[in-house]
């Protein structure tokens, strides 16, 4: 097999998996960085694959994994760590030689933003760019995926919530932020871009509660609860405290209309049109019903 040139971290994630799908299926050769906890058998049975364990916080592992190394996609899991994680990433990648890093950032990074996720992202933007490597900045709107999170409540009782009023937001799913991830990674032109990366439409989660009902066929509805509500039913759920936080300050983002804006990024990147929130909802209709 051909000497793997590119370096995945955050593969068994949301967005990783379907990355390495991508790559997998167009048989470019690459090295993924898991934890030693990580569930990762399937990335076992692609041959396409050089799997190492090893933890982001070792930095002489991560600098032995990115020898030989052009390009390297960085996504860490959220978590208070997650900015040290990336800056300390960033950094062995310089010291190795990496000449190009696409980040999955998010939508509106900006080091003063009133969000604690975007305030890290932008930090880390900046520091990449002041290194000196090339890199493509993906920054998606709120993921489609993250209303499996509510899955058995729409199954079971027909409903699910959020602090976030009659907000239209420009959803994307995860598919497509692997496709743009995967031609930055892979295909010129990409150096030095930031893609906002969104779906093809905003709308607002009573139109999502709409569009469930249809594909469903049974009723769906939506129900806003203030961010009290909403900060007690995420910490209930077992979220930690960052990320209680930083999830109530993304939802207040949301419900200001800040995150309406439609992109052209994913059909300018890939050639093809964004999932639209129906074509989701049909794709998963058997996780919702």
């Amino acid at each position: 097999m051909t000497q793997a040139n590119i370096l995945i971290t955050g593969a068994t994630g949301n967005v990783g998996t379907q990355l390495v799908k991508r790559l997998a299926a167009a048989h470019v050769p690459f090295k993924v960085i898991v934890r030693s906890n990580d569930t990762n058998k399937y990335l076992e049975n692609i041959p396409e694959a050089e799997i190492i364990t090893a933890d982001l916080g070792d930095e002489a592992a991560i600098g032995k994994a990115l020898r030989g190394v052009e390009k390297a996609f960085l996504l860490t899991n959220s978590s208070e760590q997650a900015e040290t994680l990336q800056l300390n990433f960033a950094a062995a990648a310089q010291a190795a030689g990496v000449q190009h890093i696409v980040k999955l950032s998010q939508f509106a990074a900006a080091e003063q933003s009133p969000v604690r996720f975007l305030r890290y992202h932008a930090r880390v933007e900046n520091r990449i760019r002041e290194l000196g490597m090339t890199y493509t900045f993906l920054r998606p709107n709120l993921y489609m995926q993250g209303l499996l999170g509510f899955k058995d409540y729409i199954r079971n009782d027909g409903q699910f919530y959020a602090a976030v009023g009659n907000a239209a937001i420009s959803a994307v799913d995860v598919r497509d932020i692997a496709a743009v991830a995967a031609y930055a990674l892979t295909k010129p032109g990409h150096e030095n871009k930031i893609y906002d990366i969104t779906g093809g439409e905003a709308i607002t989660h009573y139109e999502m509660a709409d569009i469930l009902s249809r594909v469903l066929g049974k009723p769906v509805k939506f129900i806003d609860v203030t961010p009290e509500q909403m900060e007690g039913a995420v910490r209930a759920a077992g979220f930690p405290e960052w990320q209680v936080g930083g999830l109530i300050e993304d939802y207040a983002h949301y419900a200001r209309g800040e995150a309406t804006v439609v992109s052209n990024a994913v059909p300018e990147v890939t050639g093809q049109a964004a999932i639209r929130f129906e074509q989701f909802v049909q794709d998963h209709k058997t996780l919702f019903a």
